[in-house]
């Protein structure tokens, strides 16, 4: 048996190396610091509730609840100390009578008492979010939820409270914000796109006409954005998934481009609405008059696009976009938070039908961790689909800065958001390359790149193992920027699956000398051969395994995701691979995957491996020949076999040998305005190995060096 197979079937676990994981106090992200058993108690059905710290029933309705309170600390600035749920209110129903209700989020005026209601500022209504059907949720306009925001304006017009000023009516994807003016003909309801921050005025955010106006984005109401201007185009526009990406696309580098020019040229932005330009035809012009305008420029400053590609959207879906993105300063949002509302929705909507699949964040972060990319040093990702290899290199990288700096955990200043979005770009500028054969994702991988540096990333449209031949556009530029042995770090998900084959010739002719070639069961010896006979077709992921070596440098390290079975099938075949491997490569980590976790974030049903190896130099493969025999070295290997979330994408919690969940304590932080606020939160601990294995790889190697080549 073959040594690679032989420690596959091992299956050494890190206990087995010496490196024993950490207890239940370690923490699930590697930046954080260590995490305080919590005091309470969580039952089966209940979960934490962000505002209290206690313990609540876990329903689909204290799941938006949960997340809109947590958007209003991080987004508006409203300390949980001024929330309180369940408020319980009078006012008058049908008939003069009055009844008590209870408001679901009610915020008070900073610091005063919670008790008096006359200190009542603003009201929430919760709702479940709807279950998804077979097609995409429609997003409702203020008129077809008139219903639901009778409910709202009953509880902003109490008797009680005529200071209450602003009311946000939400099911988790419907978002409806009312403003109350006081008249003398009674109290009028105006609808609005947003909010404004906490105890700022109405006419300081009545235009949204410089930077200063705008607020940063949290991950997760960033991410409910971004789905809702794609649901409102799918959905209300009529446009199939993928069309309507596009459109969003367009509008989301409007304003990203928006930005950009107003902070250089210290110039009014022009991607917003007033407060009521949305709601009436005339101010719905002149958001497209607006948006026209960037976009003709986005298409002469970007070239990206080309004079094909038109906005197509009507005035409605227009201003309901505008509407939800223009609040928020993208250029001073965290990195980290764009990217990650973005890789969702691209990776949604984008997926590709030749065995590409969005790999899912745990395993492409766990990658880039043990890889370890310097900034010094060239990536990238051949079959880079949506880009999140790319997106996690660009992640690790800030966070070493941060870690340096002594800023870790910490929201950056603007000045140092700016500062690290500048960095970020010069390195992506020389260092960081991508390649895809779908020029959809090869745009798509682009934007991401410009949401974390302000500038679209190089990424190549051509067919990496045909390179340097093909004919798709971006061979040449790519034979000048990445040539074969130029790169010290290569990490990708190659396609793969079983109907899969690549039959080319001439691809082929590429791998004759590796592992295109006819591996043959010996009768006689039990061992693999070499037949004379030439191969007609291999499977996509085999080539990508040899393509990855020739392209790196002697010495650099390469990441990939691979089915299982190219690591432990029998076969001859997957046998004479795993020799080739071997022969050529140092094995730096092989650690399995779960079914869970493509599973969950791809939908697919399959076991896969991350290999990480180092190419050996000449001198080392040369060495190696003439002593007839392989270096023996230790190899990290590890089987993971939780990832944080269960078969259907459901968080799975950590628990105790008697079934109870296990609780942590942990700091959350987010700045507002100048200020750090640091909020002590009890969460649920999640079971997930990966960050874990990521810990127990970078021990391992202060115990063993890398073999081979030092960087």
């Amino acid at each position: 048996m073959d040594t690679l197979t032989h420690k596959r079937r091992r299956h050494l676990a890190v206990q087995q190396l010496g490196l024993d994981l950490p207890d239940s106090s370690m923490p699930h992200a590697s930046e954080e610091p260590p995490a305080v058993e919590a005091v309470i108690s969580l039952a089966d059905g209940e979960m934490v509730d962000i505002i209290t710290n206690s313990a609540v029933k876990d329903t689909p309705k204290e799941q938006v609840r949960q997340w809109v309170a947590r958007a209003l600390w991080h987004e508006y600035g409203i300390a949980f100390s001024d929330m309180k749920r369940d408020y319980p209110l009078s006012v008058h129903s049908e008939g003069g009578r009055r009844r008590t209700k209870k408001i679901d989020i009610a915020i008070f005026k900073p610091g005063s008492d919670k008790t008096n209601p006359r200190n009542l500022q603003r009201v929430v209504v919760c709702k479940p979010e709807p279950k998804p059907g077979r097609t995409v949720t429609k997003i409702r306009t203020f008129e077809q939820a008139k219903k639901d925001l009778d409910e709202l304006q009953e509880l902003m017009g109490s008797e009680e409270t005529p200071q209450i000023s602003y009311g946000l009516w939400t099911n988790g994807l419907d978002l409806f914000f009312l403003r109350k003016e006081v008249t003398r003909m009674g109290a009028r309801f105006e609808p609005r796109s947003d909010w404004p921050m906490s105890e700022d005025t109405e006419a300081s955010r009545s235009v949204v006409g410089t930077l200063a106006t705008l607020r940063r984005g949290e991950a997760g109401k960033l991410q409910t954005a971004f789905r809702r201007c794609h649901n409102y185009i799918h959905g209300n526009e009529g446009m199939p998934k993928d069309a309507a990406f596009w459109q969003f696309l367009y509008l989301l580098f409007c304003k990203m481009h928006d930005e950009r020019t107003a902070r250089a040229s210290r110039t009014p932005l022009r991607l917003f609405a007033h407060p009521d330009e949305p709601f009436n035809a005339d101010g719905r012009k002149r958001i497209r008059n607006r948006v026209v305008e960037l976009f003709a420029e986005v298409k002469q400053t970007y070239e990206l696009f080309t004079a094909r590609d038109e906005i197509s959207l009507s005035d409605q879906a227009l201003a309901f976009i505008v509407g939800e993105l223009a609040p928020y300063n993208l250029s001073g949002t965290d990195i980290d938070a764009k990217g990650i509302a973005y890789q969702e929705l691209v990776g949604t909507n984008l997926r590709g039908d030749r065995g590409q699949y969005f790999t899912p964040r745990g395993a492409v972060d766990l990658m880039v961790s043990i890889l370890d990319p310097q900034e010094h040093e060239t990536v990238l990702d051949p079959a880079c689909g949506t880009g999140g290899f790319l997106q996690a290199t660009l992640r690790h990288l800030l966070n070493q800065w941060k870690a340096t700096e002594g800023t870790s955990r910490l929201p950056d200043t603007l000045d140092a958001l700016i500062e690290h979005q500048a960095r970020l770009r010069s390195y992506a500028d020389k260092h960081l390359f991508g390649a895809d054969f779908d020029p959809f994702l090869v745009r798509a991988t682009r934007m991401s790149t410009m949401l974390m540096t302000g500038a679209p990333g190089t990424v190549f449209h051509m067919d990496s193992l045909a390179f340097p031949s093909g004919h798709l556009s971006g061979v040449a530029d790519a034979a000048r920027a990445i040539p074969l042995g130029s790169i010290d770090v290569l990490m990708t998900n190659p396609p793969f699956g079983t109907d899969i084959k690549i039959e080319e010739v001439e691809t082929l002719d590429r791998f004759r000398d590796g592992v295109a070639r006819s591996f043959v069961r010996n009768r006689e010896t039990g061992k693999v051969d070499i037949a004379d006979r030439p191969v007609t077709a291999l499977a996509p992921e085999q080539l990508f395994i040899e393509r990855a070596e020739q392209w790196v440098k002697p010495g650099g390290r390469i990441g990939l995701v691979l089915p299982n079975g190219i690591l432990s099938n029998p076969g001859p075949v997957d046998e004479g691979i795993r020799q080739w491997i071997l022969q050529n490569c140092w094995v730096l980590a092989s650690i399995e995957l779960p079914v869970e976790m493509f599973i969950a974030d791809a939908g697919v049903n399959i076991l896969t491996t991350i290999l990480c190896l180092k190419k050996k130099t000449q001198d080392e493969i040369n060495t190696e020949a003439l002593n007839q025999h392989p270096t023996d070295y230790p190899v990290f290997m590890a089987v993971a076999e939780k990832v944080g979330v269960d078969r259907r994408g459901n968080p799975v919690p950590r628990r105790r040998p008697d079934g109870e969940v296990i609780l942590e304590t942990v700091d959350e932080v987010e700045r507002v305005g100048d200020e750090v606020r640091k909020v002590p939160r009890i969460r649920v601990s999640i079971d997930n190995d990966l960050p874990l294995i990521g810990a127990a790889y970078r021990r391992f190697r202060e115990l063993n060096p890398e073999p081979g080549l030092n960087r």
